[in-house]
C-alpha cells in the first residue's frame, strides 16, 4: 500500500510541476485550440496537456520498474505491463500528432486498434464474460474483436466527454479511484499501482484544467487516459488471466460510455453522419438547460461518483441483490436520459412511423403488397390503352377524384393535346374547383434522364376523403411505373400511335359538341 501511495504522490507532483511549463511552451509554439461552433471556450487555449498526463503517469511506473521491489514480482509485471506501456505510448503519440496536424478519423481508429492488439499480444484480453449471476460465457475466437472493441469504446468515450473544462480529467480521476479501490480489495496491487499513477496525474492536471481552464488535455491526453483505463480495467477484472466481470468496468465508466453510445444513435435517427461532431453531448444538453459551465461539470462529477459507488456495490453482490442494484441503476439511467431530452429522438409516435415506413418499403404491409400487384399489372400491359385501364384501377384504389396523362405540354398548358382523362364514379356535382384550398392538386413530370413523355395530373378532395399515410408515396411509385412502361412502348412506336388515336377521338368529340351547340 505504501508503494501505491508513493506512486500517486509522485504522479500528482509531476503533473503540478510540468503543467505550467507545458502551457508556456504551447503558447510559444502556437499549439493552441481556437474556438469553433462546436467548442464552448471563447479564446485560444493550449491543447497539448496530454504531454503532462502521459509523463506524470508513465514516469513513476517506469521508475518503479527500475526499482523493482518485491511488489513487482507478480507474473504479469515483466511481460504484460510492458505491452500496456508500449500501446499507451502509441496512442499518446498519435493523439499528439492529431492535436498538431489533425489526422483523419479512419487513421486514428486504425492506430487505436493496433494499440489494442499490443495488450492482446501481452496476454491481456476479454476471453470470458461473467455477470454477477450465472456462469461465465467463453468467447473463444470472439475474444480478439471484443477486446479491440472495448478499447475503441473506452478511448473514444473519454475523447467525446472532453468538451468542458475539467470534465474528462475529473471523470477519469473518479473512475481510476473506483477501479483502484476494486483492485486493492481484489489483491491486484500491480494494477492498483498503474491506476494510482493515472489518478495522481489527473488530479494534478485538474489543478490547471478545471474551470476556468489554463490548458486542455487534447486528444493526446484523452486517448492515453482512455487506453490506460481500458487496459487496467481488464487487468483488474481478470481471474487467472481469462475472465472479465464486464459489468463492473462498464458501470465505473458509465458516463463516458453512455455518451458514446447515445451519440451515433441520435445521429443515425436524425440522418446525420455517425461520426460527425455536434453539440448534443450530455454536457451540451446540460448547458442548454441553463446550468453554468462549472455546475455542469460538478453535476457530471456527481454522476461519476454515483456510478462508482454502484460498481463497488456490484463486486460482492450476487443474484437478487445484483438484480436490485442493476434495476435501480437502469431506472436512474432512463430518468436521466429523459431529463436530457434524448428520448425525443425515439418518441413512440416517431418510432412507430419510422417502423411503418420500413415495413411499407419492405412490402410487409398488405396494402403495399396489393399496390405491388397493380404495379406488376401496369408493367405487363400489352398496349397504351390497356396501360391506362390499369392506371385507372390504381386511381380507384387510391381514391383519386380526377386524373389526366398529358402526352405533350407542361402542367400549366391550356392548349388541346393528346391525353387520357379519369373522373371517379359517384363524385358529387358540387365538388370543389381544382383551385380550392382543400383540393390536393399534383402535377408530376413523366420523364427519364433523356426524354419527357408528358405529365401526370392528379386531383383529390381531402375533406371528402383524406389521404392515407402512404398515398403520396404510392403516387410516386405509380409515376415511376408509368415512365418505365412508356419508355418500353416508345421503342416499339406505340406511344406515337396512341397520340394519333387520341387526337382523332378528341377531334370527333369536339365536332359532336359543336353540332349540339349549333342545334341549340
Amino acid at each position: 500500500m505504501e508503494t501505491i501511495l508513493i506512486i500517486f504522490i509522485i504522479s500528482l507532483g509531476l503533473a503540478l510541476a510540468l503543467t505550467p511549463l507545458v502551457v508556456r511552451l504551447a503558447l510559444r509554439f502556437g499549439l493552441v485550440d481556437k474556438p469553433t461552433l462546436r467548442n464552448v471556450h471563447t479564446r485560444p487555449m493550449p491543447r497539448v496537456g496530454g504531454v503532462v498526463i502521459y509523463l506524470a503517469a508513465i514516469l513513476p511506473v517506469i521508475g518503479a520498474l527500475i526499482y523493482h521491489n518485491h511488489f513487482y514480482e507478480a507474473p504479469l509485471f515483466s511481460y504484460s505491463l510492458l505491452w500496456v506501456v508500449a500501446g499507451a505510448t502509441l496512442v499518446f503519440t498519435m493523439g499528439l500528432m492529431d492535436d498538431i496536424y489533425r489526422l483523419r478519423p479512419l487513421l486514428k481508429f486504425g492506430v487505436q486498434a493496433c494499440a489494442a492488439l499490443f495488450v492482446y499480444a501481452g496476454g491481456i484480453s476479454i476471453s470470458q464474460i461473467q455477470l454477477p449471476w450465472g456462469e461465465a460465457w467463453r468467447l473463444g475466437w470472439l475474444s480478439l474483436p471484443v477486446t479491440v472493441f472495448w478499447f475503441l469504446l473506452v478511448i473514444n468515450a473519454i475523447n467525446l466527454i472532453d468538451g468542458l473544462d475539467g470534465l474528462a480529467a475529473g471523470t477519469c480521476l473518479f473512475t481510476a479511484l473506483t477501479l483502484l479501490a476494486l483492485t486493492v480489495l481484489g489483491g491486484k496491487l500491480l494494477v492498483a499501482a498503474g491506476l494510482a499513477a493515472v489518478a495522481g496525474a489527473c488530479l494534478g492536471f485538474l489543478r490547471y484544467n478545471f474551470n476556468p481552464a489554463k490548458i486542455f488535455m487534447g486528444d493526446s491526453g484523452s486517448y492515453f487516459l482512455g487506453y490506460m483505463l481500458a487496459s487496467l480495467s481488464i487487468m483488474g477484472s481478470m481471474k487467472s488471466q481469462t475472465t472479465v466481470v464486464i459489468l463492473i468496468p462498464i458501470v465505473a465508466l458509465g458516463l463516458p460510455i453512455m455518451d458514446t453510445v447515445l451519440a451515433p444513435i441520435r445521429r443515425f435517427v436524425v440522418g446525420k453522419e455517425l461520426f460527425q461532431p455536434d453539440k448534443s453531448h450530455i454536457h451540451h444538453k446540460l448547458l442548454k438547460m441553463g446550468f453554468s459551465h462549472r455546475r455542469t461539470v460538478l453535476l457530471l462529477y456527481g454522476a461519476s461518483i454515483f456510478l462508482g459507488i454502484f460498481a463497488l456495490l456490484l463486486v460482492n453482490a450476487r443474484d437478487q441483490r445484483a438484480a436490485v442494484i442493476l434495476l435501480i441503476l437502469g431506472v436512474s439511467l432512463i430518468i436521466g436520459v429523459r431529463k436530457l431530452g434524448y428520448l425525443e429522438y425515439v418518441a413512440v409516435d416517431k418510432m412507430l412511423g419510422y417502423f411503418h415506413d420500413i415495413t411499407d418499403e419492405m412490402g410487409l404491409k398488405k396494402d403495399r403488397r396489393t399496390f405491388l400487384n397493380h404495379q406488376m399489372a401496369i408493367n405487363e400491359a400489352a398496349n397504351t390503352v390497356e396501360l391506362w385501364g390499369r392506371i385507372v384501377e390504381v386511381m380507384e384504389l387510391l381514391k383519386i377524384d380526377e386524373a389526366e396523362i398529358r402526352f405533350e405540354g407542361a402542367c400549366s398548358s391550356t392548349a388541346a393535346e393528346p391525353h387520357f382523362r379519369y373522373s371517379a364514379r359517384g363524385m358529387p356535382q358540387n365538388h370543389p374547383s381544382p383551385n380550392h384550398p382543400r383540393v390536393m392538386s399534383i402535377c408530376l413530370p413523366l420523364t427519364t434522364d433523356q426524354k419527357s413523355f408528358g405529365t401526370l395530373l392528379i386531383k383529390k378532395d381531402l375533406i371528402r376523403d383524406p389521404i392515407s399515410h402512404y398515398t403520396l408515396r404510392r403516387i410516386e411509385h405509380l409515376r415511376r411505373s408509368i415512365v418505365r412502361k412508356l419508355e418500353a412502348f416508345e421503342g416499339k412506336g406505340k406511344v406515337a400511335e396512341l397520340k394519333s388515336a387520341i387526337a382523332r377521338d378528341e377531334g370527333a368529340r369536339q365536332t359532336r359538341l359543336a353540332k349540339v351547340a349549333g342545334s341549340r
